[in-house]
């Protein structure tokens, strides 16, 4: 007979401890929570802010747009599609479903929804990344929103032989990591600082691939000034008319995306 350890014989004592964890985790997250950012720091107008709240009647408005007129590749691509912070890929799966109408073929990240990096995240996305790569022949182009798109220019930084393009949306890649309205929300879910990722990290390095910084002036998340980046920090901005919430669904923004799809010269196959 299994000897029983005194641990499991004694369960007040483990009650104490695991209600002192579970404290002192709720101390960092308040700790984190009552942050504050520098002076630096650039953030979208409240006004802007409040405006995304219409991004809920996004689902039901999209039913009565006529269909956007896609036309079909001439060389169609293998993407893959990074979420934003808090969301997963269903929040991708309009944008999906109207690049797979142009003959693409759209890939998930594979990390389900995205709660911000972990000393794992970038290792299991980059062998996701080459393993796609490696299914079709083809070097793949990578479309993160917001967060997702931070993780797109990190990874493309580790694998560029697998990566052809970066595409991203909204992402807070520049300026500083407290130039958005979320920041503090960020912190609480993540459990750490924006200043203090959990991997190493130089968010404004720009990937030795050809990246796109989609930003926008409507947007009431992520400053401009972050999302657009230096001239040195990407290679083309892309100003669109959109908000942050609705990146993934806007019809111009669907429409660059795929214009940026024709115009990868770096996709050809490996």
């Amino acid at each position: 007979m299994f000897p029983i350890e005194a641990d499991t014989q004694n369960p007040i004592e483990r009650f104490r401890r695991t209600a002192g964890a579970v404290g002192g985790a709720l101390a960092q997250r308040v700790g984190l929570l009552r942050g504050s950012r520098p002076d630096n720091a650039h953030s979208p107008s409240m006004k802007l802010f409040y405006a995304e709240l219409g991004a809920v009647a996004e689902p039901v408005l999209r039913r009565f747009r006529p269909q956007l007129p896609i036309e079909p590749s001439t060389q169609p691509r293998v993407v893959i599609l990074l979420p934003g912070f808090g969301t997963g890929p269903t929040r991708m799966r309009y944008m999906a479903q109207q690049l797979e109408r142009a003959g693409h073929t759209v890939k998930r990240w594979g990390l389900g929804h995205n709660l911000g990096p972990t000393p794992e995240t970038l290792g299991l996305l980059a062998a996701r990344i080459c393993d796609v790569q490696e299914r079709y022949g083809q070097k793949v182009v990578l479309i993160g929103w917001s967060l997702g798109g931070v993780f797109a220019r990190e990874v493309a930084k580790m694998q560029p032989e697998c990566v052809a393009k970066v595409i991203t949306m909204g992402s807070p890649f520049s300026h500083t990591p407290y130039s958005n309205n979320l920041w503090r929300a960020y912190q609480v879910v993540a459990g750490h600082s924006v200043e203090n990722p959990p991997i190493p990290s130089e968010l404004q390095s720009k990937p030795p691939v050809e990246t796109i910084a989609f930003w926008s002036p409507r947007d009431g998340v992520v400053s401009r000034r972050a999302a657009c980046g230096g001239a040195d920090e990407r290679d083309r901005a892309v100003a669109l008319r959109c908000t942050h919430l609705t990146f993934p669904t806007s019809p111009e923004c669907i429409t660059a995306i795929i214009n940026e799809l024709e115009s990868c010269g770096n996709c050809r196959t490996s």
